[in-house]
């Protein structure tokens, strides 16, 4: 197995469609988180396997959490338990898939971005989020444990709010929102660097500036790749009809669709400032170093007029005068 710089695994090159190869390098462990719930009941527990869950007779909304997805064959009993198609699974165990979404019979796929950034190493963290849900379930699998769904569980357990006098679909509205306005979390962290950059770009010079800018440069690519199509996604929710979707849950995917507008806003403005103060550190740059050459150029002409003279005197007079 060939790992290439972007760090995307060549395992699935000449495998047929449907074919089940997990792309990702998480080994953890596998876990299936369950909560069942509707607006009298709470039920929160950790299962072993699939098998130990009896969703067809529930009477509210069970929400199956996967963590973990190196284990293929526990993915692919949770596929077969509820009839999930195959070249779902393997877009669920390929973990570089674009988010998109698309329509099956009894249910709808979803596939997000879920992104960190390290306030530490200053190191974006991209991990694929994949969701599937049908009437009165909603499957979630993370490729690594990232509590960031922990508010969604306080509110359902301490019934804060609708979610738990509504169905599956405002779940997962509610499970988008939560990554979505994490996104303006990073988009904090990231304006934060862009101000330390503001501060020093007309104060201080050398490599380490223009490293932190390309870095930057790099993350707004990541985000806007996350970001673009997930608006797609979004309005495609809440303009399509479904019968999987209630009408009145679309006005909420509508406001999730404009944060996400909002966030590509943002990226655009972070943009166009971090090209400007490129612009600027360079500009200060070449300030400096003509500068410095002017300096250069001043010793020069110093240097010739005495070179001037040594040669004078040194070459063209058989006995130098002037010693006396």
């Amino acid at each position: 197995m060939k790992k290439n710089k972007r760090g995307k695994l060549v395992k699935k090159t000449g495998l047929p469609p449907g074919a089940l190869v997990y792309t990702g390098d998480k080994n953890i462990e596998f876990t299936i988180q369950i909560i069942e719930y509707d607006s009298e009941h709470y039920r929160e527990y950790t299962i072993n396997d699939i098998s130990q869950l009896d969703v067809k007779n529930a009477t509210g909304v069970t929400w199956i959490n996967i963590i973990g997805l190196h284990d293929i064959e526990a993915v692919e009993k949770i596929g077969n338990y509820f009839g999930l198609n195959k070249l779902v699974l393997e877009d669920i165990l390929n973990v570089y898939q674009r988010p998109k979404i698309e329509y099956y019979d009894e249910n709808i796929f979803v596939v997000l971005k879920m992104l960190s950034l390290n306030n530490e190493t200053k190191v974006l963290d991209a991990e694929q989020v994949s969701i599937v849900f049908g009437k009165n379930y909603v499957i979630s699998f993370q490729e690594k444990e990232i509590d960031i769904f922990g508010f969604i569980r306080s509110r359902l357990k301490n019934n804060k709010g609708i979610i738990r006098k509504k169905g599956s679909d405002y779940l997962v509205y509610a499970l988008i929102d939560v990554i979505v306005d994490n996104y303006f979390v990073v988009l904090e962290q990231v304006e934060e660097e862009l101000e330390n950059l503001e501060d020093e770009v007309t104060t201080k010079t050398g490599s380490d500036i223009v490293e932190r800018m390309h870095k930057m440069k790099k993350d707004l690519i990541v985000l806007r790749k996350a970001v673009w199509p997930l608006t797609e996604l979004v309005g495609i929710l809440y303009k399509e009809k479904n019968k999987l979707i209630a009408e009145e849950t679309l006005m909420y995917f509508r406001d999730v669709y404009d944060h996400t507008i909002q966030i590509i806003d943002i990226l655009d403005t972070i943009r166009d400032i971090l090209s400007g103060l490129l612009d600027i550190y360079l500009s200060e740059i070449n300030t400096k170093t003509n500068e410095v050459m002017k300096m250069l150029t001043l010793i020069a002409t110093i240097f010739i007029l005495l070179t001037f003279l040594v040669g004078v005197y040194g070459m063209n007079f058989k006995n130098m005068p002037e010693l006396e």
